[in-house]
């Protein structure tokens, strides 16, 4: 990780998928609030770019170019985490592997294996490592969804993204009363990569920018 240090009494924000779109966004956001951010992605790139971003702004990060697939890169994260901080006061995951759309008859098995292991399976082994780290701060995961279940030509995408909401609404279940607070929020319409993928042709000047969405969301899940 390229660190640079947080004060005492900082809160510590880890954003998964943060090297663009509405991740991006939501590091950005959370750095103007004050709160130190570790920034994971796999373009190292892009991460430095937030970086530089984020100072501007006065914030600070941690940068980790890392594959959020990659369970012992996860659990190694997870373990520097606890031993450099204690733990975390906000988790926000945006990671997500967006299939191209198919009729449910043509799908690519590589891609269908890809948005498993990204959408589904790390997102449970990233609950098990983050989960220890938010109730040691009672802190609270913020997941974005975008419910295409059952739409045409959505089917490994769609799949994918809502077996990642049911486990995720299983953990905010399971934690209402001990923690931690887990929130789903539906961010709007942005005019992200994902989504130019999905509707290349739109306008996409009437679509909300990521960070408009991001300090709405910020907002709603953390109040100010």
């Amino acid at each position: 990780m390229t660190e640079n240090a947080p004060s005492p009494d900082q809160k510590l924000a880890l954003v998964t998928g943060a090297s663009r779109g509405l991740g991006a966004a939501l590091a950005e956001a959370l750095g103007a609030r004050g709160w130190h951010v570790i920034a994971v992605a796999r373009t190292a790139g892009g991460l430095e770019e937030l970086d530089d971003r984020i100072r501007a702004a006065g914030g600070s990060a941690t940068l980790a170019p890392l594959d959020v697939t990659d369970p012992g890169a996860m659990t190694h994260l997870g373990r520097s985490l606890r031993e450099r901080w204690g733990g975390l006061d906000l988790w926000a995951h945006t990671a997500i592997h967006a299939a191209a759309l198919t009729p449910a008859g043509h799908v690519d098995q590589k891609d269908w294996t890809r948005s498993l292991a990204t959408n589904v399976t790390a997102v449970a082994q990233l609950i098990a490592v983050v989960e220890p780290l938010l109730r040691a701060r009672r802190g609270t995961a913020l997941f974005p969804d975008d419910p295409r279940g059952g739409q045409p030509f959505f089917g490994t995408y769609g799949a994918s993204k809502a077996a990642q909401i049911a486990l995720v609404r299983s953990w905010q279940a399971e934690g209402a009363k001990l923690g931690p607070r887990v929130a789903i929020e539906t961010p709007p319409a942005m005019p992200t990569a994902l989504r130019a993928r999905f509707f290349p042709g739109e306008d996409r000047m009437a679509l909300i920018h990521p960070r408009e969405v991001a300090r709405g969301m910020l907002a709603a899940v953390l109040g100010g």
